[in-house]
């Protein structure tokens, strides 16, 4: 099995107020040295394959498609191996 890490991030052009939000705070709380913060997303996708190219170019449609906003936000994403032993075995099927 193969599992996808992914991070999808705002573009450096889109405004981020959660991110400044954040980095109010944390000057707030003394943190002075923060120059600034970005919020982002990071998911785990799990493919039953062993075939890297196909996962890299499910995953790249999978974000274009639907996990990310192609118009406000980035994504990367790395690839690695996993035994099945290693799944959640709470991410029950249909649920």
């Amino acid at each position: 099995m193969l599992k996808a890490i992914i991070f999808i991030t705002l573009k450096e052009s889109v405004l981020d107020p959660q991110g400044v939000a954040v980095k109010n705070s944390l000057h707030t709380m003394g943190y002075q040295t923060v120059a600034d913060v970005r919020i982002g997303k990071r998911l785990e996708v799990v493919l039953d394959t062993m075939d890297l190219q196909k996962a890299e170019e499910d995953i790249r449609i999978m974000c274009e498609k639907l996990l990310s906003n192609p118009v406000m936000e980035n994504f990367t994403f790395e690839i690695e191996e996993v035994d099945e032993s290693a799944i959640c075995s709470s991410n029950l099927s249909g649920i």
